[in-house]
Order: structure tokens, then sequence, then C-alpha cells
């Protein structure tokens, strides 16, 4: 059964199927954050949509970083490396692309196994 969490009628912030939960692209509500803050605020309702859906960060199996500067890398994985796992990383890519709005810093999807 497929199940729509957080839907509006363009997309749903998370759908689970067939014991996965897939996490649209997050990012910050606070546009005028620092990267870090904006990292953190991402991974903070990753991990929320998790907890809805059945899932937590230790069921990660795949997480996407999209970020507008590849220059903020370092700075972004001081946050996200705090706050993963360490016992159980997901697989991960992280690219430099252009955002819907120019005072995101960070984007993030997920894709975790429901426990």
């Amino acid at each position: 059964m497929i199940k729509r969490y957080k839907s509006g009628s363009r997309m749903s912030q998370a759908v689970s199927y067939n014991g996965f939960v897939f996490i649209a692209g997050q990012v910050a509500d606070n546009r005028q954050g620092s990267l870090e803050s904006q990292t953190r605020e991402v991974l903070a309702k990753i991990e929320a949509l998790l907890a809805e859906a059945g899932s937590d960060k230790s069921h990660l199996l795949a997480v996407d970083v999209f970020l507008p500067a590849i220059g903020d890398f370092d700075a972004m994985n001081r946050v996200y490396d705090a706050w993963i796992d360490p016992s159980n990383p997901p697989a991960r890519a992280c690219v430099e692309a252009r955002l819907a709005d120019p005072d995101l810093r960070v984007e993030m999807t997920a894709v975790a196994a429901l426990r």
C-alpha cells in the first residue's frame, strides 16, 4: 500500500511503499540562516519525516545533497557528520546545483527502509 505524508497539490514530503520511505527534497524554512543552520534544519525535517513514516536515520539507505556552492562541502559535512549514525552510514551523493531560491544553501533527499 502506498502512503503519502504531508501531501500538497504538487507533491508529498514523503511516500512509503513496499518497505521503503522516500523523502522529497527538504530545504530550510529560515532562508536567511547560515549554511550550518540550514543544514541542521534540513536534517531535522528529514528525521521528523522518517519518524512519521515509521523509520529513523539508522535505516537510511541513500541521501542526496545539493549545494549551490560546492565550496560549502566541508562546512555542510561538519553538521552532517555530527548527525548521521556512523554505524549505519547511507550511500550518498553530493552535487553542486542551482536551487529554487537563491537564499537556499542546501537541499537533501533521502531513501530509508521502514522499521
